[in-house]
């Protein structure tokens, strides 16, 4: 019997938009949040110390692949490391998210946003490095921050529930906004490329608030930059995938921002989604991240809804829609899995 390789792999098998013999699965925040061995590795380390430590990111990155036999595995790492790299002053404070010294008010601050170079993130490219040789036929999917979601932290100094100051900066210096954006994508693609000529099998972009738009704005003043991000790894011949949360009205223009695969989340079923976004493009996701804290019959009942629903598209992915909670018990992950693999696909 021959041993099993990337080629074979359901999950890129699926971004394609094949039919693989079962549906595959991974989790957004798999990597972490609710594992006790992630709590024990973490214990004594910040966020952003973790994630710039190889030994640290292969065993974080490796933990939900042994435990649940996942069809992937998701980068350990946080939107904001490139930002870091480079020197911007930010950190991640527990129970809060990104928090950025200086907001941007200005094109004077803009100067900060350089390059990255191979010695920024030379630990983190030696990690996925480390990982692809880990995983063997196992996927690893790289994945960074979207300008717009990069933006909004950078405007607002942390995370923001109304996005008030990033919309009034989109609204009243447009010229700033861009250059913003602009600078935000540049640092987006040479995070992406970096991880995918370190082996990464498949990207994925954030856009974690860009549901905070109208689809309007979303066209003028986000999905060029995001264009930008998806075009500047196409040469490399991984899937990308895309994907916001709350962005129902948003997806069909999300896959024509340059996805192969588009993410929704639970908010939209995925045969609507399928619809909304259009022929040529794969799928992923949609479970609610909160059914995982129902039984298991109700779960399940759920799990084969989206299942069947995902039908309708080309490929599909099946995930959360959104990250996993950090309450979240791993058996009940480890049961969604088991199920999701054996449920009948044909």
């Amino acid at each position: 019997m021959s041993t099993p390789t990337l080629t074979d792999s359901a999950f890129l098998q699926a971004c394609r938009g094949e039919r693989p013999a079962h549906t595959p699965v991974w989790f957004m925040r798999q990597a972490g949040r609710s594992l006790p061995e992630y709590l024990a590795i973490r214990e004594g380390t910040t966020m952003l110390d973790s994630c710039f430590r190889t030994d640290m990111v292969v065993e974080i990155t490796m933990q939900p692949v042994r435990r649940y036999g996942v069809d992937a595995a998701i980068f350990f790492s946080d939107i904001v490391v490139p930002l870091k790299a480079i020197g911007v002053d930010l950190d991640i404070v527990p129970g809060t998210g990104p928090v950025v010294a200086e907001p941007i008010r200005s094109h004077a601050q803009l100067e900060q946003f350089r390059d990255i170079e191979p010695d920024d993130i030379a630990p983190i490219t030696d990690a996925v490095t480390a990982l692809v040789g880990e995983l063997g036929a196992t996927p690893l999917i790289g994945f960074a921050g979207a300008p717009f979601t990069l933006a909004s932290y950078l405007v607002e100094g942390g995370p923001s529930r109304d996005h008030r100051l990033t919309k009034q900066l989109m609204y009243s210096d447009p010229d700033l906004w861009h250059a913003l954006l602009g600078r935000m994508a540049a640092i987006a693609g040479q995070f992406l490329r970096a991880q995918v000529e370190a082996g990464a099998s498949a990207i994925q972009l954030f856009d974690s608030w860009a549901g905070a738009l109208s689809l309007a704005d979303y066209e003028t003043y986000v999905k060029p930059h995001s264009a930008a991000v998806l075009a500047s790894v196409a040469d490399l011949d991984v899937p990308r995938i895309h994907f916001g949360v709350g962005t129902g009205e948003l997806l069909h223009s999300m896959g024509d921002a340059g996805a192969d695969v588009v993410g929704v989340d639970w908010r939209v079923p995925l045969d609507e989604a399928v619809r909304r976004i259009g022929p040529g493009k794969a799928v992923q996701g949609n479970l609610d991240p909160t059914v995982v804290f129902a039984p298991t019959e109700f779960m399940q009942a759920r799990a084969a809804e989206v299942l069947e629903a995902g039908r309708a598209a080309e490929g599909h992915v099946f995930n959360l829609g959104h990250g996993v909670l950090p309450a979240t018990d791993p058996d009940a992950l480890a049961r969604l899995v088991d199920f999701v693999h054996g449920y009948e696909t044909a």
